[in-house]
């Protein structure tokens, strides 16, 4: 996996996406869910597109119950982009890299 995809846990959340001082692409995902490990490279090379202007973070559902359910997390893969700790946009299911670059692009700056 890419060194610029970051894991992040219920305990850790908060402090790396919460209160990231860029927006924050959150991948939440499972091991065992094929749609997940089909982007997985997408998110990856998103991660390496935006390094520095954007953070890219994986959050498995199975080990972190307590952040998917905050989120009411349904249906994965599922992706949010927080900016300032808010949810400004999300897309549920495998997606192109281009729906996801849209909704980054959309919140920089």
């Amino acid at each position: 996996m890419s060194e610029k995809v970051h894991h992040v846990t219920d305990s850790t959340f908060e402090q790396e996406v919460l209160k990231a001082d860029k927006p924050v692409l959150v991948d939440f995902w499972a091991a065992w869910c094929a749609p997940c490990r089909m982007i997985a490279p997408t998110v990856e090379q998103i991660a390496t597109d935006y390094d520095g202007r954007a953070k890219v973070v994986k959050l498995n559902v199975d080990e972190n119950g307590e952040t998917s359910a905050r989120y009411n997390i349904r249906g994965i893969p599922t992706l949010l982009l927080f900016k300032d700790g808010m949810i400004k946009d999300q897309i549920v299911g495998a997606t192109s890299k281009d729906n996801i670059t849209r909704m980054i692009e959309a919140n920089l700056g």
